[in-house]
């Protein structure tokens, strides 16, 4: 393919993105339904083809002109073709000194315990071609041993579970089950948020925390660890 060529196969693909005006003064280029999946990528925390059947072919198609309009707010577009997941998250720009788009969710050492929870389960339920799903009672059953040996507020204790449990949900890592009242599906986005390196190291570290106590142990009340 010449020069010439390929100038005007790249000035054809641009044209398929440009719109005209879609409102008074609107001064955008894009096509409506790309700027509605660039809209959902940014209000995030994730999107994916279940959940957003039509949005997902436009990602597909437009997912050039999408990792180069977020890359101009210096976010990463982090995208699973296989899962059919993707979400947004702050750019490593070194030394730049560049602004912070993304809210970011601190993570109690609850929350961070959760996730690992939630990661095996993910982890396991791969190996077998499966969902993975869990309810809130398994979910309080892995954490308990997490709780103060001394501590006489065994609701207290339950309520930060309990809070934890509506961050996942948040966050869409969590997804209610329809149908059912306490039973939530693990969002395969969480493949991409952790490594299984990442994990492993996480585990032996809250392994190691679980083991100083013959029963229940205090935790931590926060870690420096944060979603986007």
């Amino acid at each position: 393919m010449s020069i010439t060529e390929h100038k005007e196969q790249t000035s054809l693909e641009n044209i398929a993105h440009i719109s005209k005006p879609l409102f008074g003064d609107d001064t955008g280029h894009l096509a409506l339904d790309t700027r509605r999946t660039l809209v959902q990528l940014l209000s995030g925390p994730s999107m994916d083809d279940r959940r957003h059947p039509k949005l997902w072919p436009v990602l597909a198609r437009d997912e050039t002109i999408l990792r180069s309009r977020l890359s101009e707010l210096f976010l990463d577009l982090i995208v699973d073709h296989e899962q059919k997941i993707a979400f947004t998250r702050q750019a490593h720009t070194g030394d730049l000194d560049t602004p912070v788009l993304l809210r970011r969710s601190p993570l109690t050492f609850i929350d961070s315990v959760l996730l690992i929870f939630l990661r095996h389960r993910l982890t396991q339920a791969d190996a077998h071609g499966e969902r993975a799903t869990v309810d809130s009672e398994e979910i309080s059953q892995h954490l308990v041993v997490y709780e103060q040996a001394a501590n006489t507020d065994h609701s207290g204790f339950q309520k930060r579970v309990q809070a934890s449990i509506e961050k996942m949900k948040k966050n869409s890592i969590l997804q209610k089950i329809r149908g059912t009242e306490n039973r939530f599906e693990v969002s395969p986005t969480l493949r991409l948020l952790f490594s299984p390196e990442e994990i492993q190291t996480l585990t032996q570290q809250y392994h190691t925390i679980a083991s100083q106590s013959d029963t229940r142990i205090a935790a931590p009340p926060d870690t420096d660890e944060e979603i986007e």
